[in-house]
């Protein structure tokens, strides 16, 4: 269940970091969705390195975090794509 888990977090953060970055992002759905999966890792030790612990309930400050991660890794990620994307397509 734990990585069922972190796979739709994972969707989530991708696809709510594709809708906050402006402009269209080419990287497909499999790519976001790691990529949200990572800045749900990177959110989670900022905000331990913030002091932020788990508390009952929602930990809005934590989720913020994760998407401010996951926002940067999907547009630096993307940035990455699209250039061996475009790299790949010159070549041939």
């Amino acid at each position: 269940m734990g990585w069922l888990w972190a796979i739709i977090v994972g969707l989530v953060l991708g696809l709510l970091a594709k809708a906050i970055i402006p402009g269209k992002q080419h990287s497909p759905l499999w790519l976001t969705t790691i990529f949200g999966m990572l800045g749900a890792v990177v959110g989670n030790a900022i905000a331990r390195g913030f002091g932020v612990e788990e508390t009952k309930g929602i930990d809005w400050s934590r989720h913020i975090f994760q998407v401010i991660a996951a926002v940067a890794i999907v547009y630096l990620g993307d940035s990455l794509y699209m250039s061996t994307v475009a790299k790949r397509k010159h070549r041939a």
